[in-house]
């Protein structure tokens, strides 16, 4: 079964053109060039599609979106209030 990580590796991968290999968990997405505004959005829409999330514009910041790590704890927080 592929892990969360994995699965965001692969979309960023394949929608960003990148190697999955060369993502660093801690690696900035919007800093290193890998996404730009309308990539955030791309982002969005897949969290939403992929996970069943909402995210608020509130939500739409880089402590949230701005790296594979930041992007496992985000999915998690919002599973979790889903859950409680």
């Amino acid at each position: 079964m592929e892990t969360l990580e994995s699965q965001l590796r692969c979309f960023i991968a394949d929608n960003f053109f990148v190697e999955p290999d060369e993502l660093s968990g801690d690696a900035s997405l919007l800093g290193s060039g890998t996404l730009d505004s309308t990539g955030v959005l791309e982002i969005i829409l897949h969290l939403e599609e992929a996970y069943g999330i909402t995210v608020s514009d509130a939500e739409a910041l880089p402590r949230n979106l701005d790296t594979i790590n930041n992007l496992i704890r985000f999915i998690a927080s919002k599973r979790a209030m889903a859950t409680a």
